[in-house]
């Protein structure tokens, strides 16, 4: 036996190991550009490394989830954020038995799109760009991936497998409601691991969300007293761990949440699956009900604590005062980059100067900065004292 697994033997072991309805490398539809397979690395695996090696994805570590960056350095960004739906996208997967390095790549670029300042500057861009083709960050991320990226001489793009660029742009959740309209296949459900992505990137932004509020003191231990989650889940910690510092309270409180959501995600998935007769993956795409989900009891337990974070946490005036600042900056940058195109750097007018859109070329522009990036402009632009 070779001491070197070759992409033939990883793609084969798939053949063995994964699911019959999970997607396999070998099934890929392909690039747009052709090229060369790796010698070590399945399709997805690649899609995978690529998408970390991205300037829109390094970017992340300077984007809000909630906090802008400079309201404290222990909250999550986009970065982390994205790293803890990988990290349970991959333990859901692994579970499933479907394939973890699509998956993988998903959940690294599922919010490759996302503007500076969160929902905020994603509204904000929407507005913007009304009547000249709209803003989404699912229909951002794919033209990153497809177009904005410059890596290759041969290409524009990252050239990703067809599956890793429908997952992207069908990527949907209770906050995120793509347009599947304009969506890669928009006749056939998403695959699994797309699916798996969708649902771990929920769970992330509750759990770790609520965490954020908690330290943030905007959310309080008694605003969540009358919630039968977190009051079970308080019960199931406070049974094993007798006084515990206040800190790795809270720690193993989140967490368990997590695990128990994760669990029970698992379970009601395998029994959707057996439910629908689910046995390849063109079963998965013309099932019109989605497969990966919690189950009705969990739905409900969830429900209260969805309701209370957008209630209490992403409307409380202190976000609401970061988020309306957030669209004031853009906007007013977006109307000064549109009518005074000069100000823009060589590289981005010149796309003006061959035909593009102006508004579109503004708003990737935007759509790219990081929130620091964002208010520097802002300052250099509007701030007759700031150096530019």
């Amino acid at each position: 036996m070779s001491p070197v697994a070759s992409r033939e033997e990883l793609e084969a072991r798939e053949e063995r190991w994964l699911a019959p309805y999970a997607m396999k490398s070998r099934q890929t539809k392909g690039r747009q550009h052709p090229e060369p397979e790796d010698p070590y690395r399945t399709a997805y695996r690649r899609d995978r490394d690529r998408i970390i090696h991205t300037t829109a994805f390094r970017r992340l570590e300077y984007k809000t989830q909630v906090f802008v960056n400079h309201e404290g350095d222990h909250y999550r960004t986009r970065i982390t954020h994205t790293l803890e739906v990988a990290q349970i996208a991959v333990s859901i997967a692994r579970t499933l038995r479907l394939n973890e390095d699509l998956v993988e790549a998903v959940a690294l670029a599922h919010d490759i799109g996302h503007p500076p300042f969160g929902h905020a500057g994603e509204d904000a861009l929407r507005e913007l760009m009304e009547g000249h083709g709209g803003f989404e960050h699912n229909i951002q991320g794919l033209r990153i991936v497809d177009l904005l990226e410059a890596r290759y001489p041969g290409f524009p793009g990252l050239n990703l497998t067809w599956e890793t660029r429908e997952s992207i742009n069908k990527h949907r959740t209770p906050y995120d409601q793509p347009d599947l309209t304009v969506a890669l296949d928009p006749n056939t459900s998403p695959l699994l691991e797309s699916q798996i992505a969708d649902v771990a990137d929920e769970i992330a932004y509750d759990n770790h969300d609520l965490d954020d509020g908690l330290v943030s003191g905007i959310l309080k231990e008694e605003d969540l007293a009358g919630l039968a989650l977190w009051q079970q889940t308080c019960e199931a910690v406070e049974s094993m761990h007798r006084r515990l510092e206040p800190e790795i309270r809270r720690y193993q409180i989140i967490r368990t949440l997590i695990n128990r959501q994760v669990t029970g995600l698992i379970e009601a998935s395998v029994e959707r699956l057996k439910h629908h007769q689910i046995d390849s993956v063109e079963r998965v795409r013309g099932c019109r009900a989605r497969l990966i989900g919690f189950s009705d009891e969990m739905t409900q337990l969830r429900t209260p604590l969805k309701r209370l974070l957008w209630n209490q946490f992403y409307h409380h005036y202190r976000v609401a005062r970061m988020a309306d600042k957030a669209k004031r900056f853009i906007t007013e940058l977006f109307h000064l980059y549109l009518a005074k195109p000069e100000q823009l750097p060589n590289t981005t007018r010149s796309r003006i100067t061959r035909g593009d859109d102006p508004h579109r070329v503004v708003c990737d522009y935007i759509a790219g900065m990081t929130d620091r990036y964002c208010l520097e402009e802002y300052k250099k632009l509007f701030d007759p004292f700031e150096r530019v």
